[in-house]
């Protein structure tokens, strides 16, 4: 009769370590969930961040590529009003030179 008592106790111990193994499965599970949740979170935000910036970056490439084009046009229209006051100002001494001749 003392064999069956020795194996309760042996029979409790392995009970009671697997239950501890279990456990401690378990808070590893809950604490890698945690983990996960975590760097994915911290990923979201991140791709977010990124998406924003990418968007402002976007915004500011087009407006530079507008201002350029308007500078190209400003300066088109400043070269053709040059070509235009040179070629007044040799009309004006191609006048005077006329008026010149026809005095003397």
């Amino acid at each position: 009769m003392a064999q069956p008592f020795q194996e309760q106790p042996m029979e409790q111990q392995f009970y009671s370590d697997l239950n501890t193994r279990l456990n401690d499965i378990e808070e590893k599970q809950r604490l890698l969930k945690d983990r996960v949740m975590l760097i994915g979170k911290n990923i979201i935000e991140e791709r977010e961040k990124t998406f924003n910036e990418i968007q402002e970056l976007r915004k500011s490439v087009i407006k530079l590529e507008n201002d350029t084009k308007s500078i190209k046009d400003l300066i088109q229209r400043i070269l053709e009003q040059l070509d235009n006051s040179a070629r007044k100002e040799e009309l004006m001494i191609l006048q005077r030179q006329f008026d010149l001749f026809r005095k003397g």
